[in-house]
């Protein structure tokens, strides 16, 4: 009876595990009731210069483009959040703060600090009344070519496949396809299977490269990750009360990255980004 007794207690926690949806995928809204801090990840390309292996082209003095990214924005603003956080060095607050200080006093006339950080947090934040927005990144070296300079001895067929095809688990998702509009590309990057893609691609998929007795590859990686997990700790440095509601605006890679320490906190609630972005 014992042995029936423990099967019939795991096939219970299986149901219950296909029941429940995975996280951050597009549901209806619903209401959430937490002691927790809200948080909303969202995820954006850049809208400007970037040392990003890859770019999404997109010009940031074109005036259509300025004006989806201010719907976007409007978009955000019904989360309704007291606290912004954006993906500028911690260190360049003062010049963030003087740059969204001079937009609030001529919101007419588009921001390109930063890319999205002036195009879309700043409305956001005026929007919403927000007094001041937190740099939360925190930069380090970081090396996307590790494989061209030494003579991969792990897993160079696995490494070549992803490298050659890199959409091709989710070619419904693949955000440089043509024609896809502001809100499209957006919605696609904030997809929880292609936040998932992006830590493969920007961190993992290293773990196939190196020398036969190195791990040259991994130690890349884990720069990577330890970039992120100092961008959280900057995060957690922050005044916040259980009142406040918290908007990230950061690189589709930070996002994924954030949304998984965030999902494990103690202290956060990460909402559901579907709940005001149109889903894919």
């Amino acid at each position: 009876m014992k042995y029936l007794f423990s099967i019939a207690i795991l096939l219970l926690l299986g149901c219950n595990q296909k029941a429940r949806p995975e996280a951050q995928e597009p549901t209806q809204k619903q209401t959430i009731e937490s002691d927790k801090i809200q948080v909303l990840n969202f995820a954006t390309f850049h809208m400007g210069t970037s040392s990003d292996a890859q770019n999404i082209q997109f010009d940031e003095e074109n005036k259509k483009n300025q004006e989806d990214a201010k719907k976007i924005a409007q978009i955000i603003s019904a989360f309704k959040p007291t606290v912004i956080c954006v993906e500028v060095p911690a260190n360049e607050d003062v010049e963030l703060n003087a740059e969204y200080g001079a937009y609030l006093k001529n919101p007419n006339k588009a921001s390109t600090y930063y890319g999205e950080v002036g195009l879309v947090a700043f409305e956001v934040g005026r929007i919403n009344n927000v007094a001041k927005l937190y740099g939360i990144d925190h930069k380090l070296t970081y090396d996307y070519t590790i494989n061209d300079a030494l003579k991969n001895q792990i897993d160079s067929v696995t490494f070549g496949k992803f490298q050659s095809n890199p959409f091709a688990s989710i070619p419904e998702l693949n955000i440089f396809e043509d024609g896809l509009s502001l809100n499209e590309k957006l919605s696609r990057m904030n997809h929880p299977k292609f936040l998932d893609f992006l830590i493969t691609a920007n961190a993992d998929i290293l773990t196939y490269v190196g020398s036969e007795n190195g791990f040259e590859g991994a130690d890349e990686a884990a720069k990577y990750y330890q970039r992120n997990l100092r961008i959280y700790s900057n995060l957690n440095r922050l005044p916040l009360t259980k009142e406040d509601r918290v908007f990230i605006l950061s690189g589709g890679s930070h996002t994924a990255f954030l949304n998984q320490f965030l999902g494990r906190s103690l202290k956060y609630e990460v909402v559901n980004t579907f709940d005001y972005l149109k889903a894919p």
